[in-house]
């Protein structure tokens, strides 16, 4: 069977009526997936089956496979989510690359894909190219829920295929669109039908484009393109080459300006001196460089010598109305160095994997109001300046911001919060839901004492069959996150398996680890801060920054990567995000393995044999 998509019509507007609908616009490769007892395909726009090159949807299709299997053909986009409402086209771009089978598993294994059902043409045979859109959405909720799939979305769910929902408020769904920086925004005739390879206005796309200011470097004469570029440290950096969105007028009267001025000419490309300043929208910025660059307007009363790339890094994160962004071009990690805009922007890109470790935990930061280096405080209480959507819990006297949200996360990274401390336990819970060791070196020095205490921790813990997880401190150390049942045992009784830990690991080493508090009576031994773990007590969440001159991050890595000769300062802000996309999440069985964790029968045994000694 060979079927071409029904095609968007690009838009600056919105349509605002009651016989349209809103759904979120993935950037991707755009695909109609056939799913039967007999066969599955990915068809891709050119008619091309994408099933070699994406195996794990195939995988998560044919599990699905039974006595109550229903056939269908859905319309919809791959895609590798970075949220809810954001695909990463760079990272599905790689992907579909891809030729040698081994590595197309092994990255299907690690960051898998995903599908974003969007429309169903087809159940059981039937055709609904002329059933009325809202109801082939209802009925593609139907399929879902028929082979007992969730109608949620995400990156971090394993369910491969996805169902993209509609909205009827334009306005909030947009919001949520330039917050989350996606790519658009698809706008839908309620009661349109599918039209097979037609490019339609009953279905349109407005994209969520940003502008910059920039100068023409070069003239193509063989393909059209001018290349643009802005100032870097007065150095000439090239962000991208545009024609689109330039009227033939213009376009003919441009060439021909940048031709007949031209300093130098190399085949068919001629190099104008900094002149010519144009406003120019884009997408995204990857690599340094513009993704669907789109001319705007010439800007006359602009020099070429007031473009520079600090003024674009610090343009280019908007978060719409919701966040106003204040002094973007500061200098954050003046060593790196890091803007606080590229901050924002780096926070939003892993706010999908660091928000679940924040939610509903009574949140400590560590602000620093100038940047690194200088001034820094803790804030526990909500400041009474906090804009109206951040949510917070009140203990003890204190108003604890509850950072459930990206709107929040953001809003905290805008008054420069950089470090993020969460207790053990969710707000008006008494009793822990984690225990986490800490191996916190005094000194780069005994980094390798880190190593070899947490691969003894390892060892003891599979031998008690409990399920463990470690992620680096972000500064000096590695922590171990042991997940146990909620609101369950108290600190007390994880406090008696933190002291048997930490005595089986001192008999076992003893000229290596020590539970002496006093720095002078240490020697060299490393310090297992294992009385951290308490009641009121704080630890960095998975994911955070850290105030270093580095820009570390505590990053949840694997436990095979201790034996691959890591350092601290690998984990960073700026490789936080890249190592994500290569590796996927470590901690991404944490929660699953909550439930399996055999802690009741350890507590036990302890306690009797407390009871014995005694």
């Amino acid at each position: 069977m060979k079927l071409k998509p029904m095609l968007l019509t690009a838009t600056s507007e919105f349509q605002v009526s009651k016989e349209w609908v809103y759904e979120t616009k993935y950037d991707g490769f755009r695909c109609l997936f056939l799913v039967s007892e007999d066969e599955i395909k990915l068809l891709s726009r050119n008619g091309k089956d994408l099933c070699h090159e994406f195996p794990e949807l195939v995988h998560f299709v044919s599990s699905l496979i039974g006595s109550n299997f229903h056939s269908a053909i859905f319309d919809g986009e791959i895609v590798w989510l970075s949220s809810e409402y954001k695909s990463d086209f760079h990272q599905t771009q790689y992907r579909g690359r891809l030729k040698n089978a081994a590595t197309i598993n092994k990255e299907a294994s690690h960051t898998p894909c995903q599908f974003m059902c969007f429309d169903l043409l087809e159940w059981n045979g039937k055709t609904l190219y002329k059933t009325p859109l809202i109801e082939r959405k209802q009925l593609l909720v139907d399929w879902f829920h028929i082979h007992h799939l969730s109608t949620e979305r995400g990156p971090l769910t394993n369910q491969l295929l996805q169902y993209v929902p509609y909205e009827l408020d334009y306005k909030k769904l947009w919001e949520l669109l330039v917050l989350h920086d996606a790519e658009g925004m698809v706008m839908k005739k309620a009661d349109s039908f599918w039209e097979e390879g037609v490019r339609t206005r009953n279905w349109l796309k407005k994209k969520n484009k940003k502008e910059v200011d920039c100068w023409i470097y070069s003239y193509n004469r063989e393909n059209g393109y001018f290349d643009i570029a802005v100032f870097h440290n007065n150095e000439i950096q090239i962000i991208g080459r545009c024609k689109n969105g330039l009227t033939q007028h213009e376009h003919t009267t441009l060439s021909q300006a940048v031709m007949s001025n031209a300093y130098k000419q190399q085949g068919e490309v001629f190099f104008i001196e900094p002149s010519i300043v144009m406003t120019v929208a884009y997408l995204h910025i990857y690599d340094q460089d513009l993704r669907e660059p789109e001319f705007v307007s010439f800007k006359l009363d602009k020099e070429a010598e007031q473009c520079t790339w600090k003024e674009f890094i610090a343009n280019s994160v908007t978060f719409s109305n919701l966040i106003s962004v204040t002094s973007p071009d500061k200098p954050i990690y003046p060593s790196i160095p890091i803007l606080k805009s590229q901050y924002l922007d780096q926070m939003r890109s892993i706010s999908s994997w660091m928000l679940p470790y924040l939610i509903d935990r009574p949140l400590t930061v560590i602000r620093y109001p100038h940047g690194i280096g200088e001034e820094r405080f803790f804030q526990k209480n909500c400041p009474d300046y906090a804009p109206d959507f951040i949510q917070t819990y009140s203990e003890g006297g204190t108003d604890f911001i509850l950072c459930n949200e990206i709107k929040t996360l953001l809003w905290l990274c805008n008054q420069l919060a950089l470090e993020f401390h969460i207790p053990y336990q969710k707000a008006g819970f008494s009793k822990p839901d984690e225990i986490v060791l800490d191996l916190d070196p005094e000194n780069k020095d005994q980094f390798q004492l880190a190593i070899k205490a947490a691969i003894l921790i390892k060892q003891a813990l599979d031998g008690l069959k409990l399920e463990s997880f470690i992620k680096t401190s972000g500064n000096r150390g590695l922590q171990i996150h042991i997940p146990i049942q909620a609101d369950t045992f108290t600190y007390e009784e994880t406090r008696m398996f933190t002291q048997f830990l930490s005595q089986w690991l001192i008999e076992a080493e003893p000229n290596s680890f020590t539970v002496e508090r006093l720095k002078k009576n240490r020697g060299n031994k490393l310090y297992l801060d294992f009385v951290q773990h308490a009641e009121g007590k704080t630890i960095i969440a998975p994911y955070s920054p850290r105030g270093n001159q580095f820009a570390g991050v505590a990053t949840p890595i694997y436990w095979h990567e201790l034996n691959e000769g890591i350092h601290i300062e690998q984990f960073t802000l700026l490789t936080i995000y890249e190592r994500l996309k290569k590796m996927g999440c470590p901690f991404s069985n944490m929660e699953e393995s909550r439930k399996r964790q055999p802690f009741r029968e350890i507590i036990d045994l302890l306690k009797m044999q407390r009871k014995s000694k005694s």
